[in-house]
């Protein structure tokens, strides 16, 4: 019983933490952004990740370990719903993750991005964003037992 209480525990803070990452990203992506706020963009990438990275490991932990049977998730087709969301966000997280190392590479030889460079990156860190705020959505549905 502890370790479930501690793997939803820790569940719970990756998702605060993957959040907050993404918010910073889109505070940080704005077309007036200095190259200070630019550089820290890879930095908090790293931080989306490993929060990500987090979400997974104790998710995964939760099906393996946790109070409610493994089938109590698999038999459910709203978990299959959450884990394509997140299977999403990661597919989309990739193109920002590329634009912010490429933009790395050019703000070492003084280039900075365009500002319509970084509006549309913006825009995927507001689709990112959108995506997973419906993750907890279906959370919230399972756990109450919608699709058994």
């Amino acid at each position: 019983m502890l370790a479930d209480a501690v793997l939803a525990y820790l569940h719970y803070a990756a998702m605060a933490l993957l959040f907050a990452a993404l918010f910073r990203e889109f505070q940080l992506c704005r077309p007036s952004s200095e190259r200070a706020a630019i550089q820290a963009l890879p930095k908090t990438d790293l931080l989306y990740f490993a929060a990500a990275a987090g979400l997974l490991l104790t998710g995964l932990g939760r099906l393996a370990f946790g109070a409610m049977p493994a089938d109590f998730y698999l038999g459910n087709p709203i978990f299959h719903a959450k884990m394509g969301l997140f299977l999403l966000l990661g597919v989309i997280s990739a193109w920002p993750t590329m634009r912010f190392m490429r933009w790395r590479k050019r703000m070492n030889t003084g280039i900075q991005p365009s500002p319509a460079e970084l509006h549309a990156t913006r825009k995927l860190i507001v689709v990112e964003l959108l995506v997973a705020a419906l993750i907890p959505l279906l959370a919230v549905l399972m756990a109450r037992g919608v699709g058994r």
